[in-house]
């Protein structure tokens, strides 16, 4: 006889790996429910539907390749309807001012995955943002409480080789982020 198996719908995601005119990563400090411990990561953030749901879930367009039209401007959730989802690049920006007060005019897709394909039905998109710059004050929901903190690209290498970079999708987004500039050189 087989198990129950258990699966979860969240809200898809963006994760943004930004670096300011001076060439420093921006990053939130911010408690973890699941590990009870604060995190040091990447801006980041949930995707607003405007389908009146708020997650994926049951009934929702089925999951997909990320729909990737013609700009990077132009693309919509995983798998979501253009109309029942937030474009990714604007979740990107936003999440970026709000968490942070910083915006980008040089804005790059990098990936578009599954965030735990074994137990949720959630994807996540990478962005990197370049030459940041402070504009504004922090615009966070009433439940974040987050601090900013730049970083070197050799002090988030220690972080993550060190346990102090601990958001799985973030270590990714950053050894995506490093490869494409190594490949841009």
């Amino acid at each position: 006889m087989f198990e129950p198996f258990y699966s979860y719908s969240r809200k898809d995601y963006v994760v943004i790996v930004a670096s300011d005119v001076d060439g420093q990563y921006l990053c939130v400090r911010q408690f973890r429910q699941g590990i009870k411990e604060v995190t040091t990561e990447f801006p980041a953030g949930g995707v607003e539907r405007f389908d009146g749901k708020e997650y994926r879930g049951a009934g929702a367009v089925g999951a997909g390749a990320t729909s990737v039209a013609g700009s990077v401007g132009e693309e919509t959730s995983a798998g979501a309807e253009t109309s029942a989802a937030e474009a990714l690049l604007d979740t990107a920006k936003r999440e970026l001012m709000e968490e942070t007060g910083y915006e980008s005019d040089e804005w790059e897709h990098l990936l578009t995955v599954p965030s735990n394909a074994t137990i949720a039905d959630n994807y996540a998109t990478v962005f990197r943002a370049k030459n940041c710059r402070l504009v504004a004050g922090q615009d966070l929901d009433e439940t974040e409480v987050l601090n900013i903190q730049k970083y070197s690209a050799d002090e988030i290498e220690n972080m993550i080789y060190n346990g102090q970079f601990q958001q799985s999708v973030h270590v990714m987004a950053w050894l995506l982020a490093k490869e494409k500039e190594r490949n841009t050189k």
